[in-house]
């Protein structure tokens, strides 16, 4: 199969190229500078030049391949709900050119919409009702072109998608630990955050792409849900920082706009999506890589 990846040099779409090709799949990668498009070559894949402000690039991307794996997403957290409306916009574009073809379109979301004060599972959706999230948006923009006749799957990530060379959450815990002098948790620091190694989460989408449902809600879970009083005790030994409870306002001032994922609380459950996938992730948990040369090689 073609597969028309975007975000495909990045940290997670990178592994889901290498994953495909390992697999006997052609990848043609989305490519918006030169440096992408070289690490794209080197990886074996094709290069197909455009960005998420492009519309017209995505659909070109999407009618050349016979199936799309979306994961891309501009991390610009000064104007999220900026990017979660590109994003919407990207959704219903590539969703225009698949409409009716059968082809699987495989779109990413996150856990960390819901946070539902229990164990969040595939059944779960982001409604208003249940979640005043930005990020919503990616998920009403898949489920309306499903309805207009798009094989769409989404791919829920949880708030830690890590393996050396992670630049998402887990390093801003490191970094701001580093910057303040402490480790600090919320309270009990008994919210959980779920967790997957990359190349399991890589994994998950190949075979959801491979699967071609029709509608499907896929959770790449690998850890359900660790205390992130857990994940602070790890950092604060590696760095050899003192591990620290602050209360919420506090937190506020130590966190600055990381403070809602700091008390992130979004326990999920894979357990739908390990049946119908017949996936298992196999690399090690989050505990054990963040204790490693993977994050504190230096």
């Amino acid at each position: 199969m073609r597969v028309f990846v975007t975000g495909a040099s990045g940290f997670v779409g990178s592994a889901v190229v290498n994953q495909l090709i390992s697999a006997g799949h052609q990848v043609l990668g989305l490519a918006r500078s030169n440096s992408s498009a070289e690490k794209l070559i080197a990886a074996g894949a094709e290069v197909h030049i455009g960005d998420l402000d492009d519309l017209e690039s995505l659909k070109s991307g999407a009618l050349r391949a016979d199936g799309v794996i979306h994961t891309a997403f501009i991390h610009d957290f000064s104007k999220f709900e900026e990017s979660c409306a590109t994003d919407r916009r990207v959704i219903e574009a590539i969703g225009d050119v698949l409409a009716g073809t059968g082809k699987p379109f495989i779109i990413t979301s996150g856990i960390g919409l819901l946070s539902l004060g229990r164990l969040i599972t595939e059944d779960d959706k982001a409604t208003p009702e249940t979640s005043n999230h930005p990020r919503r948006a990616s998920e009403e923009a898949a489920e309306a072109i499903a309805a207009r006749g798009v094989n769409v799957s989404l791919v829920r990530l949880p708030p830690s998608v890590h393996d050396a060379g992670d630049h998402g959450f887990i390093p801003i815990l490191i970094n701001l630990a580093r910057e303040k002098g402490e480790a600090v948790y919320i309270g009990d620091g008994q919210n959980r955050w779920p967790a997957v190694h990359r190349l399991d989460a890589a994994k998950l989408f190949r075979l959801a792409l491979e699967k071609n449902a029709p509608w499907a809600i896929y959770h790449a879970i690998g850890d359900e849900g660790i205390p992130f009083v857990d994940i602070t005790a790890v950092i604060g030994k590696n760095l050899n920082l003192p591990v620290v409870s602050k209360a919420k306002d506090e937190a506020a001032a130590h966190f600055g706009w990381f403070a809602y994922f700091a008390s992130l609380n979004s326990p999920a459950s894979s357990e739908q999506t390990r049946k119908a996938l017949n996936w298992e992730p196999t690399h090690r948990g989050l505990i054990d890589d963040l204790d490693s040369d993977a994050y504190f090689g230096n």
